[in-house]
């Protein structure tokens, strides 16, 4: 089974996000990026069909040379090679146009990304890809289990789970449930070694066209001050003529 894990180059969400250009651009300037939290869940149920079943894993990711340190990571965990699609990924038609090429060109089975990234939250990437190449597609996936080209899957949905099953090929977008957060995986000394001598393909975009761009970013209001009241009748009284919830 050769396996295919989308990994997008993320802030990490302990980073001060900050804007500039008249908050048009955003400001990288003393932030730390990481594999995005969804896409790691799907590395590490990758890492589990490597070590289990013997299939082999590749990390892909669209964007420029500031991503590499987070594929390095990727092969670090055990990923046994990357693909870095030389692309400023902006726009999620296409990031997935490009990752459709991708996927073409390596005959991949079974294609694994989080349901979304969380810098632009956007969420189709997936969709869009299983629309592009035909594949099955499962989104907010919980549970995912292969035999042969068989493949029996959990989703989350309202009030509950839903259980399927499939064949391969097959785009998985999963979420924390795929794999339990005990189970994520630290790199260790031996594994940042050799993923230095891992093969890094860096391949050019086959399209510069954006059906999309952002146009300027605005934070979230900041919060009001915090009162403090130790006066039962005062409570009650800015409850209800300030705030007027009762």
């Amino acid at each position: 089974m050769k396996i295919l894990v989308c990994i997008s180059h993320v802030p990490d969400t302990t980073s001060k996000i900050n804007f500039t250009e008249n908050n048009t651009k955003f400001d990288s300037n003393g932030v730390q990026f990481v594999i995005n939290p969804y896409d790691e869940f799907a590395l590490t149920r990758a890492m589990w069909f490597k070590e289990k079943q013997g299939a082999t894993v590749t990390v892909v990711n669209v964007g420029n040379v500031s991503t590499e340190p987070t594929l390095r990571k990727a092969l670090a965990i055990g990923a046994d090679d990357a693909i870095r699609v030389n692309a400023e990924a902006t726009d999620g038609f296409a990031v997935a146009k490009e990752l459709a090429e991708v996927v073409k060109n390596g005959n991949y089975n079974l294609i694994l990304a989080g349901k979304e990234s969380i810098d632009y939250n956007g969420g189709m990437v997936p969709g869009m890809l299983a629309t592009l190449l035909d594949f099955n597609f499962v989104n907010a996936c919980v549970g995912l289990e292969i035999e042969g080209e068989i493949a029996a899957i959990s989703r989350e949905i309202d009030g509950g789970k839903e259980n399927l099953s499939g064949n391969l090929p097959l785009i998985i977008a999963g979420q924390k449930g795929l794999v339990e957060e005990k189970d994520l995986r630290i790199p260790n000394m031996r594994g940042i070694m050799m993923a230095r001598k891992k093969p890094l393909s860096v391949v050019e975009p086959t399209t510069s066209e954006l059906a999309t761009s952002s146009t300027s970013f605005e934070k979230p209001a900041a919060k009001s001050a915090c009162k403090i009241v130790d006066n039962v009748d005062e409570l009650v009284s800015l409850l209800h003529n300030e705030a007027k919830v009762i």
